[in-house]
């Protein structure tokens, strides 16, 4: 957290019309059953509300809308009585003050409904919504028509998480998974079991948003940062927010645990006060247009610090300059393209990914924009879609080039030139790597099967097999006119079935073969499974050359591994700030697999026992190249 001013987006919105807007998205009321102060009224809490600075708030009471609707009919028994001059004077009091608030507070109508299993997920709608359609949609997720104003936590049995979200959706819903990382939550933390179930629930595309509880914890590993896009499973970048899920007017004195209306919030940057303009937002791939609100108002998230913390990523890189001296712009083209590729990401212009060094800014953010938006629209095909924003951090200006991932891939750099993204690496294509970009391509435009009913995505999901979580060697120069032969060994790629115990990220060396003096490598990337062939040691990428450096000097040495049963960590170094990991593993049938460059984001189950169980051995060394 530290002082900066507020993003100005480029693209779409005029500066002047984007505004941080405070919204606390998750309010019980005493339309719950469970609420915990007797005696509150609905008047209180907007009122409370208003004490906070909210501009949004939603009322979301268990499998509900009683309670809003209760708030409805209060404020029309107010207008008739004063229409027929009946009201007493408290009476007229209390309608004025609520259209007060009602100018001041858009306040949206929802519920948090119980999923089969018990998991939350709450769903806003735009005020314009009728009481009788909300209700509608609530007996359509099976609440039982005797429970609609009861408000209770448990109904009995009702809809399974996918269906809700896509009933939710289909009603016009803005759909967030509540405390997704906590009791009920989605993202079933502790548990152990999960799998695709686990992967389905939170990445579904009618879902926006997660809800959590640790968005401003200063650990490094936070639900957010699970979620960002890097991890190879939960490859959809998710908008994270957080919210008060109050059920009582204000929190208890000495605990967080427990907070009040408005005491736990998000800030949303809205051209506009309107369920459109939020629903447009979650819809987007901006995730700087939401921040944890701070408690002191002058301190506000600032979002080039948290990028900084959570470093280079397969979905994030840094340039310090952008000029076109010395190749810099013509880096960041690369970038555009090879996130466009892979899966999305955020470029960095003015800053380096090493937090602890001096911010560079940029002296004239217009003026880099108008040419990288020009660059990309001459020189990058087909069209992107990429939205810009500058941001002060440290007194300097920074520009931020949020890239989609492609629909129409490949996408490539003047003609010819494919690149992709390898973890921390932009790196030309090479033929297999080309090759599955495009049956992916093929296999996404290809027609949908016809549904054969409802229950199939949801009863899949849950029954699908389980998919468990978490020294560099000089470069060599790199000749891309290499071209090696072909060979036509098939890529398997990994799979529950063949792998179900590799880390997820990193490489491995499947075969080698000597052909005339050359040694060709089969590398297979363990995000995906595929397998790219011939790749000899100088057309090697820079996690590839290391490998194949390790492989062709026989480094490899089981007495060197910390072995922890049928697993080992061979090598643990710092490169570019990461952390990285060499991991062995020994199968039943006597080999021995050596997974190169694997990151915190491929590392799961008893590999992530392993590597914590040897985190305090020794510092890392930093190899970066």
């Amino acid at each position: 957290m530290s002082k900066a001013t507020q993003p100005k987006t480029t693209n779409n919105s005029p500066t002047n019309q984007m505004q941080w807007r405070r919204a606390d998205l998750h309010v019980h009321t005493p339309g719950s059953r469970d609420y915990q102060e007797p005696g509150i009224t609905y008047l209180d809490i907007l009122q409370k509300a208003a004490d906070e600075n909210l501009d949004i708030i939603a009322f979301t009471d268990h499998n509900t809308i009683a309670g809003y609707a209760a708030m409805q009919q209060e404020i029309n028994d107010l207008e008739r009585w004063v229409a027929l001059g009946r009201a007493t004077p408290q009476e007229n009091e209390r309608l004025a003050r609520y259209k007060q608030l009602s100018k001041r507070l858009l306040i949206l109508p929802g519920f948090e409904f119980t999923a089969t299993l018990g998991f939350h997920i709450l769903a806003l709608f735009d005020p314009t919504t009728s009481i009788r359609a909300i209700e509608h949609v609530l007996l359509r997720l099976n609440i039982p028509p005797a429970m609609l104003d009861v408000g209770a936590t448990e109904v009995g049995a009702t809809t399974d998480v996918l269906t809700a979200y896509r009933i939710m959706a289909e009603a016009g819903a803005l759909v967030i998974a509540a405390h997704a990382n906590s009791t009920h939550g989605v993202a079933m933390v502790g548990f152990d079991f999960g799998g695709q179930t686990k992967i389905a629930y939170t990445q579904d595309a009618n879902l926006a948003a997660l809800e959590v509880t640790d968005l401003t914890a200063k650990r490094r590993r936070t639900t957010a940062s699970f979620f960002n896009g890097s991890k190879p499973e939960y490859p959809r970048r998710m908008h994270v927010i957080q919210s008060s899920d109050a059920h009582r007017l204000k929190g208890l004195p000495g605990t967080h645990a427990n907070p009040g209306v408005g005491e736990r919030l998000i800030e949303l940057l809205l051209p506009e006060v309107s369920f459109s303009a939020i629903k447009a937002l979650f819809a987007s791939q901006d995730f700087s247009r939401t921040r944890p609100a701070s408690a002191t108002p002058d301190v506000v998230f600032d979002h080039v610090l948290d990028a900084r913390k959570q470093g280079i990523s397969i979905v994030q890189s840094f340039h310090e300059q952008g000029s076109r001296a010395g190749g810099r712009l013509h880096a960041i083209l690369r970038d555009v393209v090879a996130f466009a590729n892979t899966n999305g990401g955020t470029i960095w212009v003015g800053v380096s990914s090493n937090a602890r060094a001096k911010i560079a800014g940029i002296d004239d953010p217009k003026a880099l924009i108008d040419d990288l938006r020009n660059s990309a629209e001459r020189m990058i095909s087909p069209p992107l879609e990429l939205t810009f924003t500058v941001m002060e951090t440290g007194g300097k200006h920074v520009v931020q080039l949020q890239v989609p991932r492609g629909n129409e891939q490949p996408y490539v750099l003047e003609g010819s030139k494919i690149y992709i993204r390898q973890e921390t690496e932009t790196s030309l294509a090479m033929r297999e790597e080309i090759i599955a970009i495009i049956r992916r391509q093929i296999e996404a435009e290809r027609p949908a099967a016809p549904r054969r009913g409802r229950r199939t995505a949801s009863k899949a999901a849950n029954m699908a097999p389980t998919v468990v979580e978490e020294p560099v060697a000089p470069e060599a120069p790199v000749d891309e006119s290499i071209e090696p032969p072909i060979n036509t060994t098939p890529s398997v790629p990994l799979s529950p079935e063949n792998t179900p115990d590799y880390p997820h990220t990193g490489v491995e060396i499947v075969e080698s073969v000597e052909r005339k003096g050359q040694v060709y490598h089969a590398m297979r990337d363990l995000r995906d499974g595929d397998i790219v062939n011939n790749v000899t040691r100088a057309s090697a990428r820079r996690l590839w050359r290391y490998a194949i450096a390790l492989k062709e000097k026989h480094s490899f040495n089981e007495s060197s591994v910390k072995w922890q049963g049928d697993i080992g960590l061979w090598h643990r170094y710092l490169r570019n700030g990461k952390l990285q990991y060499d991991l062995v593993q020994r199968t039943p049938d006597g080999q021995v697999h050596i997974f190169y460059g694997v990151t915190e984001e491929g590392i799961h189950g008893r590999w992530k026992d392993l590597v914590e169980r040897n985190a305090s051995r020794n510092e890392p060394t930093d190899e970066s190249a």
